[in-house]
């Protein structure tokens, strides 16, 4: 198993917790006696990742929802398709709106390959959309305005999945399968309420939130929200009236983020050893 460590996810990825890292590895020194952490919406697999290389000790089961391990697997096709986007932007102002000549050219590049390979269209895009935006396919990218921003070095990833147990499954599915197994661990890090969830089809509604808590009522845990959710709220109004909360006795740690001079929010881990 590759030792390489990581602090974020190598290839781009919406919502990965790269900014809990620190806080990560130290709360996991509280856990000693965990023998299992299963990643239940694993995302990039960052945290899964961290877990593997501060507790080499322990099995891993990482969650790839998001079929990431692919983009893992290809990421020399991405590599070379960007280089390709370089040089058919050259002459063109970093960060400046692309031509649509050269537009075409870049669109004409990834249908060609799309007929004869995997196209990691999130990684790409971040290449060639402003400001991190990012689009799942040819459609959703045709419709975007272009900028020359490609990263200049190629991406490395090698070693990040290392040592993970990667399965695709239901979050409650496999709670069910870990929930009895002595040492577990659950990482819950799930969609934001009201959002777009990716594979998860649909919205992210309050019923569907709400179950998560099932997972982490009797069981040691890292959960991960932020303040944009009322969730927090909500269970401490539970608690206070008496219908107690998954979050009591556990520990809080906060982040907060600036998204423009007058916007701001706070990233929150919650966890129980």
């Amino acid at each position: 198993m590759s030792t390489k460590v990581y602090n974020a996810s190598p290839l781009p990825f919406m919502g990965q917790k790269r900014n809990f890292v620190k806080m990560f590895r130290e709360a996991l020194q509280e856990f000693p006696t965990a023998t299992t952490f299963v990643d239940l919406f694993g995302g990039s697999g960052l945290l899964s990742h961290v877990v593997k290389r501060q507790r080499p000790d322990t099995r891993v089961i990482y969650n790839d929802y998001d079929d990431f391990h692919l983009r893992i697997e290809n990421v020399e096709r991405t590599n070379d398709i960007i280089a390709k986007i370089r040089t058919t932007l050259n002459g063109v102002p970093r960060l400046k709106k692309v031509p649509e000549p050269q537009r075409q050219t870049i669109i004409d590049l990834l249908k060609q390959h799309e007929q004869t390979e995997f196209v990691d269209y999130i990684t790409i895009s971040s290449s060639i959309l402003f400001s991190g935006k990012y689009a799942t396919n040819i459609r959703e990218l045709e419709k975007q305005t272009f900028y020359n921003t490609p990263k200049q070095t190629p991406y490395v990833c090698d070693g990040y999945l290392d040592g993970l147990e990667i399965v695709k499954a239901d979050y409650r599915e496999l709670f069910a399968k870990y929930k009895n197994v002595p040492g577990v661990v659950f990482l819950v890090d799930p969609p934001y309420l009201s959002t777009q969830t990716g594979h998860y089809n649909g919205y992210w509604r309050l019923a569907d939130y709400l179950d998560v808590f099932t997972t982490i009522i009797q069981h040691p845990f890292f959960y991960f929200t932020s303040n944009k959710s009322s969730v927090i709220e909500f269970f401490e109004w539970m608690d206070a009236h008496g219908f107690g909360s998954p979050f009591k006795s556990a520990t809080r740690k906060e982040i907060g983020n600036t998204i423009t001079y007058n916007a701001r929010y706070t990233d929150i881990m919650i966890y129980r050893a």
